[in-house]
């Protein structure tokens, strides 16, 4: 007698393709941060995983190491993931306020993503550290950081600047520019 054959939907056949194709799709989404160019793709199937990792890895490496973290006058990591989060959604309230065609997580999702610069910069920064300090350790920091905030600018205005009315963009773009630039300064100013 002939075996039924499986249905695809049973759980003992499930692999882990699901897992795969949505990490293929963060990466895509990365790799469209660091070339960045005009393209709906990051809109079009906006997901919110990338830009999780993203705060999550820059909270974690912006958090001070030390015991007594209170003391030193460092972020904790509740307090940069709520300032990227709450950025984000401000930003985001602010482009729909002003009459932009792009939905809230896409907002989302164009600023979560475009932070990908700014943590490969806080990466170097700490790399940088391990150093002895000094001014040309800060030279340097602070010319990988400057480079890093300007191209989370590029990229989430490529991504952003299409969905706003014409004679409205430099009302949208501003807050985007104060929003990294804020992420930049706690970057530059990390001391462990």
């Amino acid at each position: 007698m002939a075996e039924a054959a499986e249905s695809p939907g049973d759980p003992a056949t499930a692999s882990p393709r699901p897992l795969m194709r949505d990490l293929k799709a963060v990466g895509k989404k990365f790799t469209h941060v660091l070339y960045p160019r005009k393209s709906n793709t990051l809109l079009r199937d906006w997901d919110l995983w990338g830009p999780l990792i993203l705060c999550v890895t820059l909270a974690l490496m912006l958090q001070r190491g030390s015991a007594d973290s209170e003391k030193d006058g460092g972020p904790q990591f509740a307090e940069v993931f709520v300032i990227i989060w709450f950025g984000a959604v401000t930003i985001t309230l602010n482009s729909k306020l002003l009459g932009g065609n792009i939905s809230f997580f896409q907002s989302l999702c164009v600023l979560g993503y475009c932070i990908l610069p700014l943590t490969v910069a806080m990466l170097v920064c700490r790399l940088v550290l391990l150093a002895e300090l000094g001014p040309i350790n800060f030279m340097v920091r602070l010319l990988v950081v400057t480079v890093m905030f300007a191209w989370s600018i590029v990229a989430s205005t490529a991504f952003l600047a299409d969905s706003q009315p014409p004679n409205r963009k430099a009302l949208a773009v501003y807050p985007v520019f104060l929003f990294y630039f804020v992420i930049s300064w706690m970057i530059l100013t990390f001391t462990p």
